[in-house]
């Protein structure tokens, strides 16, 4: 089992994953909107900016405050 950290002692399983999606468009912020409505957002921001949507296999939306392209090079296993 793989985990990727999200942020503030926050992590996802890798393989849970379905796409990273950057927080700032339209549709992201419908599909959270949709997801909290329905009890299926987990907020794993600890009080900062949303800058990337995690859609799970399950339909649950994490939101995490480092930007996509971090979470990208995270899941390569490169560093940053």
């Amino acid at each position: 089992m793989e985990i990727l950290n999200i942020g503030y002692d926050n992590i996802v399983l890798k393989e849970k994953i379905v796409a990273i999606v950057n927080a700032d468009s339209k549709p992201a912020r419908r599909i959270k909107e949709q997801a909290a409505q329905t009890g299926r957002l987990i907020d794993a921001t600890c009080g900062r900016k949303t800058r990337a949507l995690i859609l799970t296999h399950s339909n649950h939306i994490v939101l995490s405050a480092i930007n996509v392209q971090t979470l990208t090079q995270r899941i390569r296993g490169k560093k940053g």
